[in-house]
C-alpha cells in the first residue's frame, strides 16, 4: 500500500523504480526516480553528493549493498506515510522535465545474440549458404562500438554520410539505406580489475540495470566497410539510449530460462540454472505506426554470458560501461527488429498506417521502440521508450 495515486498505466510503479537524470529550467542535472507520472528528486531529498553529479556513475559505483539499500529506503519512503510531506515536496511531475544521457558512458560494446536475427541476415546476404557462421553457436559474437555518440533518446539522427560502392565502385554521399535496430542494453556498476574474468553467476554484482538502445545503422556504408574488421562508420555515428535505467531488482519476476543451446557453451559460458533470459515484451513504431513486437525472452545469448565472454580474456570493467542485446528478433515476421529484415533489405516494402511504404529510414521519420516486463502480483515494469527522428545529412 501506498499514499501515493499512482496511475495503473504508467509501468513506473512501486515495483519498478528506473533511475535517470533530469533537470528543470534553471537547474543542474541530478538524479531522479520514475514514480508514476512524476520524477522524485532524489538528489534534493537525500541530500547526497552521489545524486548532485548529473550522471548515475558515482551511485552506480557503490556497488550492490547500496544500490539495494536505496532501493529499500526509497520503498520506505514511498509508502509510509510518514514520509509524506518531505517526498510529495520533492516529486516533480514528469512532463515537466528534461531527461539527459543518464550514465558517462564507459565503453560500449554491442553484440550480435539474436539466433533469428543471425539468421535472417545471414539467409539475405548469403543465399543459398549455411545462414550462421561456424563461431556464432559457440559464442556471444560482438565488436566495440564509440562510446561518445551514444546519445539519450530524443536526439535527432542526422543521416550520415560516407563511402559507399556499386559494384565495387566507390562513391561518397549521405546513407541512402539507413535502419534501426531494436535492442536490450545492460549498464555497469561495479568495475572488475584488469586480468580478471566476470563469471556468468557473478552477473548482477556487476550490472546494476537495464535500458533501451536503438543501434542506428547506416547498411550501405556497413556493407562497403566492414570486410575484414566489421562495423564501423556505419554504425559509430549515434546510438540511442533511453533515459530510464531499470534495475535488476526490479526483473526478478521476468527471469526466465534461456532457449535450449546446441552444442552445449564451453565451461566459462554455461548458465545452467542461472535464468538471465528475460521475458521482455518489445514494440517498435514508425511514424506511430506499430511495425514489430521482437520477443527479448527468446535471445540465444543472455546478457549474462555476453559480459561473461567480454571479459573472459581479462578485459577489465569500468563503471558506466554499456552493452547491448544486438537486434532483438523472434521467428514471426511481425518480430523482426530491424527494416534489413522486415523490407527483405528494401526489396519487400513495409506499409505504414498513412498509406506510405518504406524499406528503410527516410528524413523525418520517427522510430519509437518500448518495452515492458512482467512485475510481481501481476504488475508491468515499463522502461519508457527511447525514440530518434532522422534529420536531413548535414
Amino acid at each position: 500500500m501506498t499514499w501515493l495515486d499512482l496511475p495503473d498505466d504508467t509501468g513506473f510503479g512501486l515495483d519498478n523504480l528506473p533511475y535517470g537524470v533530469f533537470s528543470t529550467p534553471g537547474t543542474a542535472p541530478r538524479t531522479g526516480v520514475a514514480v508514476g507520472d512524476s520524477v522524485l528528486d532524489l538528489a534534493s531529498l537525500t541530500g547526497s553528493s552521489v545524486h548532485a553529479t548529473g550522471s548515475l556513475n558515482a551511485f552506480l559505483a557503490l556497488g550492490r549493498a547500496s544500490w539495494q539499500e536505496q532501493r529499500e529506503r526509497l520503498s520506505e519512503w514511498l509508502t509510509s506515510g510518514r514520509h509524506r510531506v518531505a517526498v510529495e515536496s520533492q516529486l516533480v511531475p514528469r512532463d515537466e522535465v528534461t531527461m539527459h544521457l543518464p550514465i558517462d558512458v564507459a565503453d560500449y560494446v554491442d553484440f550480435y545474440s539474436s539466433l533469428q536475427h543471425a539468421e535472417n541476415v545471414g539467409r539475405i546476404f548469403r543465399p543459398g549458404a549455411e545462414p550462421l557462421t561456424p563461431n556464432w553457436r559457440h559464442l556471444p559474437i560482438g565488436y566495440h562500438g564509440r562510446a561518445g555518440t551514444v546519445a539519450v533518446s530524443g536526439t535527432p539522427v542526422v543521416r550520415p554520410c560516407g563511402q559507399t560502392a556499386t559494384d565495387g565502385v566507390p562513391s561518397f554521399g549521405p546513407s541512402r539505406r539507413l535502419d534501426f535496430e531494436a535492442e536490450v542494453g545492460f549498464v555497469v556498476g561495479t568495475p572488475s580489475p584488469l586480468g580478471t574474468a566476470v563469471p556468468v553467476g557473478d552477473f548482477a554484482e556487476h550490472v546494476f540495470g537495464a535500458c533501451l538502445v536503438d543501434d542506428w545503422s547506416a547498411r550501405d556504408l556497413q556493407a562497403w566497410e566492414y570486410v575484414p574488421l566489421g562495423p564501423f562508420l556505419g554504425k559509430s555515428f549515434v546510438t540511442s539510449m533511453s533515459p530510464w535505467v531499470v534495475p535488476l531488482a526490479a526483473l526478478e519476476a521476468a527471469r526466465v530460462d534461456p532457449p535450449a543451446r546446441d552444442p552445449r557453451p564451453l565451461p566459462y559460458l554455461d548458465d545452467e540454472g542461472q535464468r538471465w533470459a528475460l521475458d521482455l515484451a518489445m514494440e517498435v513504431r514508425l511514424n506511430g505506426s506499430l511495425i514489430s513486437r521482437p520477443p527479448f525472452a527468446g535471445m540465444y545469448w543472455t546478457a549474462a554470458q555476453q559480459l561473461a565472454h567480454l571479459t573472459v580474456n581479462g578485459a577489465a570493467l569500468r563503471t558506466g560501461d554499456l552493452f547491448a542485446s544486438g537486434t532483438v528478433s523472434g521467428p514471426g515476421r511481425d518480430q523482426w527488429g530491424s527494416l534489413l529484415e522486415l523490407s527483405q533489405n528494401g526489396a519487400e516494402p513495409i506499409s505504414l498506417a498513412d498509406g506510405s511504404t518504406r524499406t528503410f529510414l527516410e528524413d523525418g521519420d520517427v522510430v519509437t521502440i518500448s518495452a515492458s516486463a512482467p512485475g510481481p502480483g501481476g504488475t508491468r515494469i515499463g522502461f519508457g521508450e527511447v525514440t530518434g527522428r532522422v534529420l536531413p545529412a548535414g
